[in-house]
């Protein structure tokens, strides 16, 4: 895991060069191993690397790398899983270099000699982002992983085409400047974090998922930005998957899951140094950790954080999990001022505004774990591959039933749904609830019936699960700003059932906008590699080929997934409520971040900054505050952007650089 930066203009190469230390310096905690730069006068290219070695950890993996022949050079972010296989195929068609080293960045290089980019990109399985120079043709490529998993941000500024890992290393280089994109701005209200290709900054982007860029000569003097090409699609993939089910029986289909998790688990147990795993003690996590205990001689490092807050406490579930897996498990209990010592550095941490709230126990137990480890197996992703959100069940129920009803009779059940306040909700649903299984019991269920209801009305089942998945709409607060027309969700290639078509949406944004930038930023600032083996994209193809019903049924999601964990793990320790990765956040805006959080959204404030309409802002703080309605994600929304607003109009040379 590293940080790459780098740029290119030959009019102002030596001012490039000259920041070119600077700006790798601005990623120091994505690499505090090693720094590297090189330099192309002629070309006026510009490379720089900070490295976190994790594979090879001698001089051989330093980086900027050159390949054999020194045709190509590149400043590479993530790893390779499957370099090995990939080196084999080589010495075996006698392409191999004499190797100098045992890195992926050495086998990525040799690849591109012999195979090109594109092939290269098709036949690697990893989570990587990379900027590789082509001295023979002069020309950038510029590419990412299938789903996302490490960022790339590029994009002209001032005559100069800049690139990185982060938007700090962009503005790094002297007298950057790119105001706010408003239409980006529209999409984190509705979406609570900036998705791709979107950056906050006008005329800079996010490389989407499964893309690579190609940046010529005549691209360079024309200051011509050329479209992205995929390589992979996870809509291709999801309805060639559909195309082609799966035709074995439901146990054949757990062996075959089971297989394909424990390769990729193993694959990515490839360190040099020490590597561990995130416990929740939840499906995911837990199905990932069995699948490494399985394939280790001594005890797997685990690692969980606990709150004394009941709601929100899964410490104790995870400790069961590590006990019967025998594991070496380490948790640690945080208190609320634990928490609250991150709300500060989060701006620095995601350098753009973010705001899953998830992102102060991501942060928290990422810091625990880089004490002991500097590799770390995630969970993340079985929700998207196999149908865990609740959302799914109440988009499909409410649909299955709603769409059969005229709009004008379902707008009129809104109305006397959302009549009903919030707190009388929550004591229906719980009085009725006692029945139901304790896995399927909602939390919040108040805010998910208004929520509900606001969708009744919608005329296709696209628009209902738009509607669930937003935060605000965007023209409350900004008013006469439109939503950019090229970003929203698929039309026209609908899946077969609404929850598949939530599914793959969640996968093409969600997961790759929100969860793997949370993870990433979280655990990069501490130095720490975290890596996703659900997200091997034979796993994702796998899943897009099982029947609905291996995934869903009887109102619980991950059925299969359930399946494979249970050949592990007791049933008694996994069957229980879903609970997420959260923190009291809403409580705390009426106590300890009350003030603070006050003087951000002060009305006179936010007109003077000219962003938002502050009046709907008020209205949601005040109802927050008596306990009418619990407003905390629209609230933490306006809150990060406030706080990351205020960070850019400081002098950002003497802030914090949000490292742990």
């Amino acid at each position: 895991m590293c940080g790459l930066t780098g740029g290119w203009s030959r009019q102002r190469f030596l001012e490039l060069q000259a920041a070119l230390p600077r700006m790798t310096h601005a990623l120091l905690h994505r690499g505090p191993d090693d720094d590297g730069h090189w330099c192309d006068a002629e070309a006026g290219i510009a490379l720089g690397h900070r490295r976190l070695a994790i594979v090879d950890l001698s001089p051989a993996g330093h980086q900027p790398m050159a390949s054999a022949s020194g045709r190509w050079v590149i400043a590479f972010n993530g790893e390779i899983y499957n370099h090995l296989d990939l080196r084999g195929e080589l010495e075996a068609a006698g392409s191999a270099p004499p190797w100098r080293g045992h890195s992926d960045t050495e086998t990525l290089l040799a690849a591109v000699e012999a195979w090109g980019v594109q092939r290269t990109l098709e036949r690697s399985s990893g989570m990587f982002a990379f900027a590789i120079w082509d001295r023979e043709e002069r020309a950038l490529w510029l590419a990412r992983d299938r789903f996302g998993e490490k960022p790339l941000y590029y994009g002209w500024n001032r005559g100069v085409f800049l690139f990185g890992s982060e938007l700090k290393a962009l503005r790094a280089f002297p007298g950057f400047d790119a105001p706010v994109d408003r239409q980006a701005l529209a999409l984190y209200l509705r979406h609570n974090a900036v998705p791709a290709p979107f950056s906050i900054h006008q005329g800079i982007c996010k490389l989407l998922p499964g893309h690579w860029l190609r940046l010529g000569t005549q691209d360079l003097e024309q200051g011509r930005l050329p479209e992205p090409i995929a390589y992979w699609s996870a809509a291709e993939q999801a309805h060639a998957g559909r195309a082609d089910p799966f035709a074995g029986s439901e146990a054949e289909a757990a062996d075959e899951l089971e297989r394909l998790l424990r390769d990729a688990v193993g694959r990515q147990m490839m360190a040099d140094v020490p590597l561990g795993a995130f416990l929740s003690g939840g499906i995911d996590s837990s199905v990932v950790v069995a699948m490494m205990q399985a394939q280790s001689a001594r005890p797997v490092r685990t690692f969980s954080i606990g709150f004394n807050e009941a709601g929100y406490n899964e410490a104790e579930h995870a400790a069961a999990v590590a006990r019967h897996l025998g594991t070496d498990h380490t948790e640690l209990y945080v208190t609320s001022e634990d928490a609250l010592a991150v709300i500060p550095r989060l701006p620095t941490m995601y350098d753009e505004p973010f705001a899953d709230s998830s992102q102060i126990p991501t942060s928290l137990v990422a810091q625990l774990a880089r004490r002991h480890v500097t590799v770390a197996l995630s969970g993340d992703g079985g929700d998207e591959l196999f149908g865990g959100y609740s959302r799914y069940f109440l988009a499909s129920r409410l649909w299955s039933k709603i769409s059969r009803l005229p709009v004008s009779i379902r707008a009129l059940a809104a109305r006397a749904i959302s009549a009903v306040p919030v707190g009388a909700w929550n004591r229906i649903y719980h009085a009725g609830a006692i029945v139901l299984p304790a896995e399927q019991r909602w939390s919040l269920p108040g805010d998910k019936i208004h929520k509900g209801a606001a969708v009744l009305a919608k005329r296709e089942g696209e628009d209902l699960y738009r509607d669930l998945i937003t935060h605000w709409q965007p023209q409350s607060l900004m008013h006469g700003i439109d939503e950019p027309a090229k970003f929203g969700p698929l039309r026209g290639r609908n899946m077969s059932n609404l929850i598949d078509y939530m599914m793959l949406e969640d996968a093409r944004h969600y997961m790759a906008d929100d969860i793997l930038v949370k993870v990433d930023r979280a655990a990069m600032a501490c130095s720490l590699e975290t890596r996703v083996p659900l997200l091997d994209h034979r796993v994702f193809e796998f899943a897009w080929r099982l029947p609905l019903h291996y995934k869903v049924r009887g109102g619980t999601g991950k059925h299969l997934l359930r399946q494979v964990l249970y050949r592990h793990v007791p049933r008694a320790l996994i069957d229980r409520p879903k609970m997420g990765f959260g923190v009291p956040i809403d409580s705390w805006l009426r106590g300890p971040l009350k003030e603070w959080a006050a003087e951000l959204i002060d009305p006179v404030r936010l007109r003077n900054d000219g962003y938002f309409d502050p009046e709907p802002i008020a209205r949601k703080w005040k109802e927050h505050q008596s306990g009418v309605r619990n407003w905390q994600y629209h609230l933490w929304d306006i809150l990060m952007f406030q706080a990351w607003n205020d960070l850019q109009k400081s002098d950002a040379k003497g802030v914090s650089d949000g490292t742990c």
